[in-house]
């Protein structure tokens, strides 16, 4: 992802793996073989692999600098963590975050805040590494921002189903101990120029993070969309969603503000990860921008 300049506010991309993921009908349970082969051609090969017939995935953060802190919006699947049911994500042992880290000039100490739009195991990976047999937060110096509602709907469920939620022991709860989270609200307003939006549904209280102002804005969505088959089909629901059909609100609410704006729209998933919103029939479409 290039760099963006959204008035006196950066954003880029940290990128982890990218990789053809999951079958789209696995992926999207209701998702049919006429609407899928209508939509193939356009798909193919940015989001769709030709070669695997799986939907292309990318896995990133996003990096927002502003003139006094350095804020990192979500990270990813991590290293090291045991994922015996999600085997292209077990024992995973890449450089390649890291490695990303280096070419934005940045160290893991120089995080100031984590924002955590939600807490899929995809998205908290890298809240903590693997040191001296022990989980710790990978950013010593940062706070980690999270939904109130989320993190107690995580809680209760690695409090009444243990073991079940691997990633919440392993990422999530290592950093309470470290006293570095702080719980928000998903309508939190961080500075004049970062705000969070609440997009509910694919998690109970998932939000996405509004950087900018109007006229050199841009929304990081996280998992509010993941992928542009989601943009022309707002409701089409995925496997993990928390409650498809309130997720399908909250995206078919965000794409219309934005649609047919200057405002550019920056998925979590997304191999094109740039792009504005226009209409299309009855929903909408991503342009690469």
């Amino acid at each position: 992802m290039r760099k963006l300049t959204l008035g006196d506010v950066t954003v880029e991309g940290i990128e982890e793996a990218v990789m053809p993921f999951l079958e789209p009908k696995l992926f999207f349970p209701t998702l049919s073989d006429a609407v899928l082969e209508e939509n193939r051609a356009w798909l193919e090969p940015s989001h769709l692999d030709p070669k695997t017939g799986k939907l292309l995935f990318a896995f990133q953060s996003h990096l927002i600098r502003t003139r006094h802190h350095n804020i990192l919006i979500d990270t990813c699947v991590g290293n090291h963590k045991p994922r015996e049911r999600y085997p292209f994500w077990h024992m995973t042992a890449s450089d390649k975050y890291e490695r990303s880290f280096k070419a934005a000039g940045l160290t893991f100490a120089d995080i100031h805040f984590v924002m955590c739009t939600h807490l899929h195991i995809d998205h908290v990976g890298w809240n903590t590494r693997l040191e001296n047999g022990r989980w710790v937060p990978t950013f010593p110096n940062a706070r980690y921002l999270v939904a109130d509602r989320e993190l107690a709907f995580w809680l209760e469920k690695e409090r009444s189903e243990p073991g079940l939620w691997p990633w919440i022991t392993d990422s999530v709860l290592p950093v309470i101990a470290a006293r570095q989270i702080d719980q928000v609200t998903s309508t939190h307003q961080f500075s004049d120029d970062i705000r969070l939006i609440p997009t509910p549904g694919h998690t109970i209280d998932h939000f996405s993070v509004h950087v900018g102002r109007k006229g050199s804005d841009a929304i990081l969505a996280g998992d509010m969309i993941h992928s542009p088959l989601q943009a022309r089909y707002p409701e089409l629901g995925m496997r993990a969603d928390h409650d498809s059909a309130e997720a399908g609100r909250s995206r078919r609410r965000v794409l219309g503000d934005i649609c047919d704006s200057s405002t550019l729209l920056c998925p979590a998933h997304f191999t094109t990860p740039v792009g504005r919103i226009t209409r299309w029939g009855e929903g909408f479409r991503f342009v690469e921008a």
